[in-house]
């Protein structure tokens, strides 16, 4: 009798310590953060979307009351920063920025990372304009030039992006084919590496995000065409791929995400300080200084547009011949 009184008892105070144990998580995100938030950006430093990123965590840092250290993981086509969160604990101390790419190259290559089951998706922020610049003295006035250029020298006009896969580089591919022209591809890192390779003479044109802007308003590069749906607010005279009849276009919304397996109040807290972020003056000025619009969706309607994405990337990888072989 003695034996099982002592069992129970200790049962009894095993299983109060379980409970404790599964109930820290929860208890623990009153002090969150209590220690430095890492936010990665999958692009070097010095390019458009560092500049962003470090706006957003300067503000998420006093949203939050804690400190947020942005750390770049540049290459593999900006896929890093989900590779990362594929192996890192759910517990809201490591968060990354999100780009396109990462619907897209799971279906060109092997990684490391599910994206509709390694990640949460906690909230959509804004997204890029992408254009094609060349350096000022270029020969190149128009879009119309490098087709003319690109029929009579066919893999001779040499174009930058920032890495094979991306936005950048398969929305000239994709404008490529439909124009009848072969063209030449260098993958660069990011957008600072390919306007150093741009204004260097080392390539003739670079596609990217507008970390470009500032060579274009410096009068050191000319814009020839954007990808969006419409012409930017910025630049209005420069035409879009759509209306010059080449059938592309390219709005490419990005956002934050974590590890999979995240407690949904933690979710729910960091969607609301990343939306407060988009308040904040010195980010929103930010955003106006790359061409940037606020694009906001929370975290049910970001893992939407996550599952839609991936789902209409797989259609046009294979529509291009692009996809991987298993």
């Amino acid at each position: 009798m003695s034996q099982y009184k002592i069992t129970r008892r200790n049962f009894i105070k095993a299983s109060a310590a379980v409970g404790a144990t599964i109930a820290l998580p929860a208890f623990g995100q009153a002090q969150y953060p209590s220690r430095p938030v890492r936010l990665l950006c999958p692009w070097p430093a010095g390019g458009s979307t560092d500049v962003v990123m470090r706006a957003f965590g300067d503000s998420l840092a006093r949203t939050l009351g804690g400190t947020v250290v942005v750390e770049n993981k540049p290459g593999a086509g900006g896929i890093l920063g989900a590779v990362e969160l594929a192996n890192a604990r759910p517990d809201g101390y490591t968060l990354s920025q999100l780009p396109l790419g990462i619907f897209r190259l799971p279906h060109m290559q092997k990684v490391s990372f599910d994206p509709m089951k390694d990640l949460t998706y906690i909230a959509c922020l804004t997204g890029y304009t992408f254009g094609m610049v060349v350096r000022a003295d270029s020969p190149m006035k128009s879009i119309q030039d490098v087709v003319a250029y690109a029929k009579a020298n066919p893999e001779a006009f040499s174009y930058g992006s920032t890495g094979t896969g991306t936005t950048p580089h398969l929305v000239v591919e994709q404008f490529a084919k439909r124009a009848g022209i072969k063209l030449l591809h260098i993958p660069f890192k990011g957008n600072a590496d390919g306007m150093q390779g741009l204004l260097g003479g080392h390539v003739m044109a670079h596609s990217d995000a507008t970390g470009w802007a500032s060579a274009v308003e410096a009068g050191r590069a000319r814009l020839l065409v954007t990808y969006g749906s419409k012409r930017t607010k910025r630049w209005p005279n420069v035409p879009t791929l759509q209306e010059l009849g080449y059938q592309t276009v390219s709005d490419s919304p990005f956002g934050i995400g974590g590890p999979k397996g995240m407690d949904p109040a933690l979710v729910k807290r960091l969607q609301d300080a990343f939306k407060k972020t988009l308040e904040d003056p010195l980010v929103t000025a930010t955003l106006d200084k790359f061409d940037q619009p606020i694009i906001y969706m929370d975290s049910a309607a970001y893992t939407k547009f996550a599952q839609d994405t991936f789902r209409e990337e797989k259609e046009m990888i294979e529509s291009m011949g692009l996809s991987r072989k298993t």
